[in-house]
Order: structure tokens, then sequence, then C-alpha cells
């Protein structure tokens, strides 16, 4: 029988290698990438069951990388492996399509039980934030859990990519479109949020959960 197929997607290279030891006994892992822009094109190249993957990493976090392959219909399961305790992390990431959602600091064997329950079309939440992300949901509607939606995705890209410190020339580069594109979104960016600063834009994309610090 064939073993499940596993991408990581993790910046922490340590980290990813010490996953790959913990995972390759019960699945085959079949990538390591480090930012969410790798990881959306490597599941569409590598085609796995399930991509275990971090919320804060570079030039696109997890939570966003999780949308764009769910809107680019690719179906594998997703398992957050995360720092961030905070259960809003939690709904926004469950919101983005997750099937599980733990704790970097947990038992190793609670993540291998995330993915047989992924796998099995379950939902796995770590018992250290079950019942607070259940008292989240009582008292706000889960369409609240989204950050928030007044930014379309690429606003959110160019979001995350300047609170990260990028040039216009970068962000170019990074997103395929000339300079003055990436020059004009910024602009509209800070119109939309009604603010007049980078340390501005930063603070916002801190709040929303787009990078954290």
């Amino acid at each position: 029988m064939q073993r499940p197929r596993i991408l990581l997607a993790d910046d922490h290279r340590v980290l990813s290698e010490g996953l790959r030891s913990l995972l390759e006994p019960h699945f085959d892992v079949v990538g390591i990438v480090a930012d969410g822009r790798e990881l959306v094109a490597a599941a569409k190249r590598l085609d796995p069951d399930v991509v275990v993957l971090d919320i804060s990493m570079p030039t696109l976090n997890g939570i966003d990388a999780a949308r764009q392959l769910r809107s680019a219909g690719d179906r594998p399961k997703l398992v957050f492996l995360t720092m961030h305790r905070e259960v809003t992390y939690a709904a926004r990431a469950l919101e983005a399509g997750a099937s599980g959602f733990v704790l970097k600091h947990s038992a190793a064997s609670e993540l291998v039980t995330a993915i047989h329950e992924a796998l099995k079309g379950g939902t796995y939440i770590t018992p250290q934030i079950a019942s607070e992300l259940l008292g989240f949901y009582r008292r706000v509607p889960p369409a609240g859990a989204e950050a928030p939606n007044k930014l379309t995705p690429r606003q959110r890209e160019v979001l995350q990519l300047v609170a990260e410190g990028r040039s216009a020339k970068e962000i170019a580069v990074i997103l395929c479109i000339s300079r003055r594109t990436a020059e004009f979104h910024k602009a509209r960016l800070m119109e939309s949020l009604g603010v007049q600063s980078i340390a501005e834009l930063i603070q916002y994309a801190i709040r929303a959960g787009i990078i954290s610090v």
C-alpha cells in the first residue's frame, strides 16, 4: 500500500529536517520548502496528500498560501504546525481550509495524530486551544474569524511584502509584475486602509495576522 505523501513548509530548516525524521517512519516526505510561494508551486508539482505548514513564512504567509491552494482547486489536506496559540490564528487557518492546527511545543506524536485525522477526513485541533476556539466561535460568527476582508488577495500579498521591508523593485520581481504596477498596488493599499506611512502599514499587517513579530 502506498504511504501518504507529505510536503513540509517552514522557514526554519533545522526544524524541517527534524520533522522529516519524525514523519518518515509513517509517511513519505516528498519535499521541504521555506516560504509560502515555494509551497504553492511545490504543491502543484508534487501533489502531496497532506501539507504541514507554518503560519509565519516569508513572501507569503501560510494562511494566504492555503487560500491560494484552495482557490486553484488543489486539494491536499492542510495541517498547520505553528508557535501561534492565539485562537484567531486557528480560526483563520480553519477558514482557509485547514484540517489540523498543532502547536510546535506539543508532543511530537500529536502531529502524527493530526495528519492521520486529516487523511480520514476529520479535523484535529490541539487540546491546548480547543476549548478557547469553541468559545471564540460562540462569541463570533465563523465569517468574523477571517482577517479583515476589505483587501483583495493581491493587496494582501503586497501588504506582506511591504511589511517585510521589500522594495517596489523586489515586489515586482516576486509577483511577476512591473515596478510601476507594484507602486500602484502599494498606493492603492495605503489609500484603502487610510494609512499615511509604511509604519502604519506594518502595524496593520501585524494586527491582521499577515505577519508576526
